[in-house]
């Protein structure tokens, strides 16, 4: 306030050389005892008049004075000095007139600034003033945004709504009570009426956010407002969506939804309504809860198929709640696709080779899904909610699945003479066939073999591969060794002549007579075959090598052996084994950045294998799942939950039992494996994870091909708007339906875009929607996504013009959005759209 006081005394003492200065309330001493103007003595006027008044005329005529009088003046009569002021300036300036002048307003904002005295005193508050007014404000202009500056928000309503709600969500007050404080309170609440319908008896915030869920509950779901939910217009229901999706309040709303449902019996509306009617309903966590409680009992009892599963699921994803609650709800889409594909998965074959063909073909769908499933659900962290579902899944893979498929397959197994199945390569045959022929065209090769990585999740991995930019990936299935135990398989990856299961309690397995445990041993064996410039190494040491360390040791070998240990590790411990599902996600990823690397290292061609798959049962292991035979002979070398290695093995019933040569190895070692999916009992050893016998997830192992492009062969894809442009828009709704003209595919990659209407000014008069197109159906309906845009009140200021329905797309990195495409409405609304009844 004193640089104002000092500026207009300033301009007075350019044109005076007396400036007498009244301060009728006694408002302005600190002020004037504060002020120092260059060449200005300052007096105070104080029953010595007559005496300054020789001062001022006789001793000092030349100098400048600033006359200060605190109260009123004296009556003229009694002004001794009335002749001097009547001659020279006067500088009246109560609080009120310093205020108007240090904000450049004029004299009709006097009333404004009387009434709210509070909000003037502080100079924070005048500064934050100053900086919100324009030219033209008026008195009311200027009321909404002193309401703005002690709500600390931009000076729009809706902003200042957000603002008190979210201090009403941390448990506080102080913005509230402030503006009632400056006397803002029945200024605002006006302005509430007036912009949202908002009328209460006892308004407060608290009383407008019951009442705003209250209102736009009953709006979504077809119910009444009732008591506290009265009066609320359209534009209420844009606010609160377009602050029920801002990330920005996404905290301030999800904790007065909590409180509101609460308020308002939520839980005991939902329990009487149909969960389909809820799906566009996002406003309760309560309704997520409802929702997925409905849909796995639906999928439980299969009154709906996974078409329609995926739909309403689909509905969902947009909700706040989602990434609380994603887990549940993906757990419960594959649920419904693992039901459909074992209704109609038809598991006969007529030899063990049509056997393998049928389960790289669709059988291997159903592992895929059950495993996705079981991740989900344990991911989601609420399994109880899924308990009914989960024992439903379980009983059906096993009994439905694993066994019937087990026990077929496994009388192929006790039939063949020779393992192998016609036209699926074998895993010894790995080096010839695969990984010969780029070393003899002088190409530089790759091998990643990721224990325990069976053809199921290989499947899911190259669909990753494909989708990442100019990489193609290509599958082939592989039938292991048997047992299918990781000595063997690794074994049987490496070049060779012979193998051989060595002679004692190892499993150890010899190639061409010489060990092959270890990453050393398999390096020499390597190196023995195509010379120095092969090697091996662990995956773990390849990832912590820099960029010029990893190019100059791919630059130094054609051949390359790198293995990775995760599904296998984790799986193979009875403390982790209920984690393996876990660690397959995590092997994707980490041999993506494996692939990633490499090829950034100049490595171009690349396969990945395994050296055996498993079989896993997520609930503990019935009675009925383990051999009724123990194994029996001469010497038992090595006893599995899966295999068992000697000589002169007792024949079983519950056992197949093979010499060596019948597996295409060499000695004179027996092998023992319990038929289907039967386990050997075990003290200490995990029984769900286990791996070593022959039913086709463990002898079915897969071969990928990855190669990177040089140019980049991934694109969006397209979404079009259903309807043509030019159409009229005639209530306070429009209604579109969008279309995702392609399905995604590995190489056509998922497109999200926002929606709102907008006028020719730019300005968007509707709520916002944003949407993830990402449907990978082949059915054109599937991909159809109906949209229902609310209207604000700038609608109405468009009536008669044109406006737009605009896609936009987040440029990448950013925080800014680009328009995708852009359709053209006329508004033509009758005016009885105005009002509400």
């Amino acid at each position: 306030m004193s640089d104002a006081v000092a500026q207009g005394l300033a301009r007075l003492f350019e044109r005076h050389r007396l400036v007498f200065w009244s301060d009728r309330q006694r408002e302005l001493r600190g002020d004037f005892e504060a002020l120092a103007l260059d060449g200005v003595e300052k007096l105070e006027l104080s029953n010595n008049e007559f005496g300054l008044k020789h001062r001022l005329l006789r001793e000092q005529p030349e100098q400048k004075f600033l006359l200060y009088r605190e109260g009123p003046q004296p009556d003229d009569p009694h002004n001794w000095l009335l002749d001097l002021q009547l001659a020279h300036g006067e500088f009246s300036a109560d609080q009120v007139s310093i205020w108007l002048s240090e904000l450049g307003l004029g004299r009709e904002f006097e009333e404004v600034t009387r009434a709210c005295t509070p909000f003037f005193r502080s100079a924070q508050r005048r500064r934050g003033l100053k900086s919100m007014l324009e030219a033209d404000d008026g008195p009311a202009q200027a009321r909404e945004k002193m309401v703005a500056v002690c709500a600390g928000s931009a000076p729009r309503i809706d902003s200042v709504v957000e603002a008190l709600l979210e201090e009403l969500a941390a448990d506080g007050d102080a913005k509230a009570r402030l503006i009632s404080r400056c006397g803002l309170e029945e200024f605002l609440w006006e302005r509430m009426e007036r912009h949202y319908g908002y009328r209460s008896g006892e308004p407060g915030v608290r009383d407008f956010a019951i009442g705003l869920f209250k209102f736009c509950y009953a709006e979504a779901v077809g119910g009444e407002a009732g008591s506290g939910g009265e009066g609320f217009r359209r534009e209420a229901e844009v606010f609160f969506k377009r602050w029920k999706d801002s990330r920005q309040h996404a905290d301030s709303f999800m904790k007065l939804s909590e409180m509101c449902a609460e308020v308002l019996g939520v839980e005991q509306d939902l329990a009487a309504r149909d969960f389909r009617d809820l799906l566009e309903v996002d406003y309760f966590r309560l309704i997520d809860q409802k929702i997925i409680g409905d849909l796995a009992r639906t999928v439980e009892e299969r009154t709906a198929n996974a078409g329609e599963v995926s739909s309403w699921i689909r509905s969902r994803r947009q909700g706040p709640w989602h990434e609380e609650y994603c887990h549940l709800y993906a757990a419960i889409r594959h649920a419904a696709r693992f039901m459909q594909a074992l209704t109609e998965a038809e598991l006969e074959m007529i030899s063990l080779a049509e056997g393998v063909e049928r389960y790289c073909g669709a059988w291997y769908r159903i592992d895929q899904l059950y495993r996705k499933f079981v991740f989900h659900a344990r991911a989601a962290g609420q399994a109880s909610l899924l308990d009914g579902l989960h024992e439903e899944i379980e009983n059906r893979y096993s009994n439905q699945f694993l066994l019937p498929l087990g026990d077929r397959f496994s009388e192929f197994v006790d039939a063949t003479d020779w393992w192998g199945a016609s036209d699926i390569c074998a895993q010894s045959e790995f080096f010839t066939h695969w990984v010969a022929p780029f070393l003899q065209k002088g190409n530089r090769i790759c091998v990643i073999i990721s224990d325990a990585l069976r053809y199921e999740s290989a499947e899911e991995l190259a669909r990753r591969i494909r989708s990442e930019d100019r990489y193609a990936a290509e599958l082939e299935p592989a039938l292991s060794m048997l047992p299918s135990y990781t000595q063997l398989g690794m074994a049987a990856l490496l070049p060779h002549k012979a193998l051989e299961i060595a002679a004692n309690d190892s499993g150890a397995v010899l190639v061409d007579g010489r060990s092959s445990q270890g990453t050393a041993n398999r390096k020499a064996i390597l190196q023995q075959a195509v010379g120095e410039r092969a090697t091996a190494l662990l995956a773990d040491k390849v990832m912590v090598m820099t960029g010029p360390d990893c190019r100059a040791w791919v630059q130094r070998h054609d051949l390359i052996y790198v293995y990775h240990n995760r599904i296998d590790a984790t799986g193979d411990k009875r403390d982790s084994e209920a984690l393996v599902f876990k660690a397959v996600e995590d092997t994707f990823d980490e041999l993506i950045l494996l692939m990633k690397k490499l090829a950034g290292a100049n490595v171009n061609n690349l396969l990945v294998t395994a050296d055996h798959g498993f079989l896993y049962q997520h609930r503990p292991i019935d009675e009925s799942d383990f051999s009724a035979g123990e194994p029996i002979g001469r010497e038992v070398l090595v006893r599995n939950r899966r295999f068992v290695l000697g000589r002169g093995l007792s024949p079983s019933l519950s056992l197949h039992t093979f010499k060596s040569a019948r597996l295409g190895l060499r000695g004179d070692v027996e092998i023992q494996l319990p038929r289907s999916i039967n386990r050997l009992r075990r003290r200490g050893a995990g029984s769900r994870f286990v791996h070593g016998g022959a039913t086709l997830q463990e002898v079915v192992v897969p071969v990928i091909r990855v190669n990177k492009k040089r140019r980049s062969d991934v694109r969006q894809v397209d979404v079009e708007v259903l309807g043509d442009s030019g159409g009229r828009i005639t209530s306070g709704q429009l209604a579109v339906r969008m279309y995702q003209a392609q399905p995604v595919t590995d190489k056509a990659r998922p497109r999200v875009l926002r929606a709102g209407i907008f006028d020719a000014t730019g300005q968007r008069i509707s709520d916002s929607h944003e949407f993830a197109f990402d449907i990978r159906s082949d059915n054109p309906r599937e991909r159809e996504l109906a949209v229902r845009f609310v209207l604000s009140r700038g609608a109405d200021e468009a009536n008669g013009q044109d406006v737009f329905l605009r896609l936009e797309e987040k440029v990448a990195g950013t925080s800014h959005y680009k328009e995708y495409k852009s359709l053209r409405y006329i508004m033509q609304r009758s005016f009885t759209t105005d009002f509400d009844f």
